[in-house]
């Protein structure tokens, strides 16, 4: 059954080996800002939007920045199958709707998950073609002013996501890339995403990713 948020693909537009590529890292290290950026510049490219159990932030907009769903909601998704992976993150679930996948990846586009290197690990394990890119940020401080910029988190949830980010930034060499978000120029880490899809479409063999 497909689930009330699976986009119609468009097939107006098609692309030779459209991949499922994974965008991931640390919180606060610029993932959806760098990955809707990418969208903005490149209609090959479909961000996949997550479910999640966690509260609104300030501006956030259900449908579009994430599918936010109770607890009894999301486990009715996950007990149908509905989601690619999911995971643990922060005390909240995350999951990707695989019904969207599917039909991006249908249409013969580029199918982007921006999502936890938890989530990613799950990725790699049931898409091994998955590409897998870690956003890294330039310092620790760097990463720590963005986090205290959102003005979202306490101080012990500061501690933890420090600590996840040492431990996952550690864990970066298991990626197919690594790209550094330098503070204030999303734009270029976007483009250097953009220009290693485009080198892995070009990839012989090509990335075959059965969802």
């Amino acid at each position: 059954m497909n689930e009330p948020f699976a986009p119609e693909p468009d097939k107006r537009m098609t692309f030779p080996n459209p991949m499922l590529v994974v965008v991931s890292g640390p919180s606060g290290v610029g993932k959806s800002t760098i990955v809707a950026e990418m969208a903005r510049n490149h209609p090959q490219v479909v961000p996949i939007v997550t479910a999640t159990t966690r509260e609104r932030r300030d501006g956030e907009i259900n449908g579009v920045h994430y599918h936010f769903l109770t607890d009894a909601a999301f486990r009715e998704l996950l007990a149908r199958d509905g989601l690619l992976e999911h995971a643990d993150n922060h005390g909240h679930w995350y999951g990707t709707p695989i019904d969207q996948v599917r039909g991006i990846l249908a249409a013969g586009r580029d199918a982007i998950l921006t999502i936890s290197p938890e989530g990613a690990r799950n990725v790699r394990r049931r898409v091994p073609d998955a590409l897998l890119i870690f956003v890294m940020p330039p310092s620790m401080e760097a990463l720590d002013r963005r986090l205290r910029g959102r003005g979202s988190e306490s101080e012990a949830d500061l501690e933890r996501r420090r600590l996840d980010a040492e431990r996952w930034i550690a864990e970066a060499g298991d990626y197919d890339h690594v790209v550094v978000n330098e503070t204030g120029h999303p734009e270029e880490a976007a483009e250097r995403i953009w220009d290693i899809i485009q080198a892995e479409a070009r990839r012989d063999p090509p990335r075959r990713p059965r969802v």
